[in-house]
């Protein structure tokens, strides 16, 4: 079972039990929370966690520095082992998809039967096949998961405890133990300020984000690279900020992202493609009457976006 004993606030324990269930206010939830990767997201998943719940979090990082680093500003209860992620009722991945599958395959025998396995990577279909098949054979739950909310500046020393401030958690639970997850789950994710839980399956996630977010670093990223913009120091205001915003970004995640996601990143891309070389065309023949429909259409379709 995953939820279980439930505890008075004044209560004291040496050692919390490893059971969780949410319960009406005025009591208390303690929970082993284990993170893996305490970068920009899991640092932000800790600080966010230990602000606005009673729960325990342990946090493994490939940098001991960082880990405590962790530990001494209060992020985290206890760098852990992967051999004491048994103790945890739910394990948080905050790496890159390769890193998080080989992470799970290299410690799937350490991971109790009781324990939720919840990803962040931001592509879902390789993740969740991959890992639901580890997670099935070695009798956990994998849940597939994405926090909707970022920064260009990524690391442990740039997260923050109000990075999920009314974002959306999406997660694509693709089995009846990991929709019961999804359930269970979405009361920590509202405590610690997600503003929505949107559940989808991987293949409709990939498609969607391949749009809202892999194109936008892609055309942001290419966008910077005109000579131009070595000069745009006293000409550029709030347009040229949000088009270029992401184009800092970890080029070595990314690259990760998009090939694993290419056939339906390289759809959008080359829809927004043919879309520019529309106005490409028009303004080639000067055909003013044409450029101000294309302009009308783009405004109409924005604000029916909002």
């Amino acid at each position: 079972m995953l939820f279980g004993l439930i505890c008075n606030r004044n209560s004291a324990y040496a050692e919390p039990p490893k059971t969780f269930h949410f319960i009406k206010k005025g009591m208390i939830i303690l929970m082993k929370i284990c993170i893996v990767g305490l970068g920009l997201i899991g640092g932000s998943f800790a600080k966010a966690i230990k602000q606005n719940t009673n729960h325990l979090v342990y946090g493994i990082n490939r940098s001991e520095k960082t880990a405590l680093k962790a530990l001494d500003c209060g992020a985290i209860d206890k760098v852990a082992t992967p051999e004491q992620m048994n103790e945890c009722k739910l394990i948080i991945l905050a790496i890159t998809p390769d890193a998080a599958i080989e992470f799970v395959k290299k410690h799937a025998e350490l991971i109790s039967p009781e324990t939720v396995v919840l990803d962040c990577c931001g592509i879902k279909r390789t993740v969740c096949n991959e890992l639901n098949f580890v997670a099935q054979e070695h009798n956990f739950v994998f849940l597939g998961g994405h926090p909707m909310a970022g920064k260009e500046h990524s690391g442990f020393d740039h997260s923050t405890p109000k990075l999920f401030s009314n974002a959306s958690m999406i997660l694509t639970p693709t089995t009846e133990k990991a929709e019961n997850a999804s359930v269970q789950l979405e009361s920590l994710f509202n405590e610690i300020g997600f503003g929505k839980v949107v559940v989808t399956t991987p293949d409709e996630h990939d498609k969607i984000v391949a749009y809202t977010s892999q194109l936008a670093h892609i055309a942001s990223n290419a966008y910077i690279k005109s000579p131009t913009a070595e000069k745009h120091r006293g000409f550029s205001a709030g347009s040229f900020r949000d088009l270029t915003r992401v184009a800092y970004l970890d080029e070595n995640m990314w690259s990760e992202l998009f090939l694993n996601n290419k056939d339906n990143l390289l759809n959008e891309l080359n829809f927004l493609i043919d879309r520019l070389n529309e106005y490409k065309t028009v303004l080639e023949n000067e055909d003013r009457e044409q450029l101000t429909e294309l302009l009308r259409d783009g405004k109409e379709k924005k604000l029916k976006s909002n």
